[in-house]
């Protein structure tokens, strides 16, 4: 199966279509690439000759013999997730099924000018543990800053500290593997296109809540990233240029509201609580949001707020992008009922007629989630026929075809 000729070609559509919608018949496959039973026939007996598909149960027909569906093979290949935060990476081991394998967490100062060294070196012990099989198809990494080309990935990352850091490029050279890098909410996204409610909507708003604000669009099944890799920066949307300093270095952004710092800002300004542990402030919050849960008027506030100036300005978002649902993440959810008292009135007041009745959806989480949606940048490559992912999606897609036995 090696090589780059048209079959080549359509059998990476073929798992594109399956990687995104899930398992269908032949017949279906041939209708949604346009494609002759007889291609598919063929094509479609090569790859689960080659492990990369399987044969599922019988879909129920309506007359005539019921038609066998395809699905893929998680153990085809895997995929290493590294989510770099302000004090440490998480990384995890991902099949192509979403399969989560293996996870590891070590602290990580990205302000050490042996950063970038330290976090190959991190991603370099992970590959040597868990070498075999399935076959390792590459490294994806999330970064909260913005990234000019998943392929290149050079980093600017004020949260990090990071200015026109080459992530990419480094990794690849120490490790000799495909790389590909990306800011931490695309990547999110990438993984909901895959595995998550994206399977069933090809135009969608991503919103994390956190740490900071983000935010990914996804138009006609595409994240969009921009001109430079930085659409998406939700969290510095301007709401009031005479409110707190952002830690971008403007005033008034909607994290300087809405971020664990906001909250925490927030809440000591209306009342007389020790100063929490700066150096974990989602810590902190998740305290804030127990004495709300136990009755603390002030703490309920103080989400209620910080719901509205969300769903106010998540409104304008809607009204420019027409998404179909919005999608919410991120380790602020766990509080979500306190953020909704103010979020959804303030939302369905500000949208547009027509676009009042959107669905707002809040997925569960947990702490490798970040990790998972960058080894979905990986895994994502081998259904994504246009080649967004550059050479290094071409590499990732070689390795798959090339483990086949």
């Amino acid at each position: 199966m090696a090589g780059t000729d048209r079959g080549d070609l359509t059998r990476t559509a073929i798992l594109a279509l399956l990687g995104t919608v899930g398992p269908l018949s032949r017949s279906e496959i041939a209708r949604e690439l346009d494609l002759s039973p007889a291609t598919v026939t063929q094509l479609t007996k090569e790859l689960i000759r080659h492990g990369m598909l399987e044969e599922l149960d019988l879909k129920p027909s309506r007359g005539g013999r019921p038609a066998q569906r395809l699905g893929l093979v998680g153990s085809a290949g895997r995929a290493l997730g590294v989510k770099v935060t302000a004090d440490h990476l998480v990384l995890v081991d991902v099949r192509l099924d979403g399969e989560v394998l293996g996870s590891w967490e070590t602290p990580h100062d990205p302000a050490a000018p042996d950063a970038l060294d330290h976090l190959a070196g991190a991603v370099e012990s992970v590959v040597r543990e868990i070498s075999g099989v399935p076959p390792l198809l590459g490294v994806g990494v999330g970064v909260p800053g913005s990234v000019d080309d998943q392929a290149v990935g050079t980093v600017n990352a004020p949260t990090l500290g990071w200015q026109a850091m080459p992530v990419g490029d480094r990794l690849r050279r120490r490790l000799n593997l495909p790389v590909l890098v990306e800011n931490d909410v695309n990547a999110l996204a990438a993984a909901e296109r895959l595995y998550g409610r994206g399977r069933t909507h090809r135009d969608f708003l991503v919103l994390t809540i956190g740490r900071g604000v983000g935010a990914a669009i996804v138009a006609d099944g595409r994240v969009y990233r921009g001109a430079r890799g930085g659409a998406g920066e939700f969290g510095h949307l301007p709401v009031d240029p005479e409110g707190p300093l952002c830690g971008c270095g403007a005033r008034g952004c909607l994290e300087a509201f809405v971020g664990s710092a906001g909250l925490l800002a927030a809440a000591r300004a209306r009342t007389a609580r020790p100063e929490p542990d700066t150096r974990d402030p989602l810590g902190a919050v998740a305290a804030l949001g127990r004495a709300a849960e136990g009755g603390d008027a002030i703490a309920r506030e103080v989400f209620a707020e910080a719901g509205a100036i969300l769903g106010r300005t998540t409104a304008g978002l809607i009204n420019v992008v027409d998404p179909e649902v919005v999608v919410v993440l991120g380790e602020g959810t766990a509080d979500w009922p306190l953020w909704r008292t103010g979020f959804e009135p303030a939302l369905r007041a500000q949208l547009y007629p027509g676009r009042r009745d959107i669905s707002v959806e809040v997925e569960s989480w947990d702490d490798t989630s970040w990790a998972q949606g960058a080894a979905a940048l990986v895994l994502a490559t081998p259904f994504d026929s246009a080649g967004a992912a550059g050479e290094q999606g071409r590499l990732v897609r070689a390795r798959l075809i090339g483990a086949a036995p």
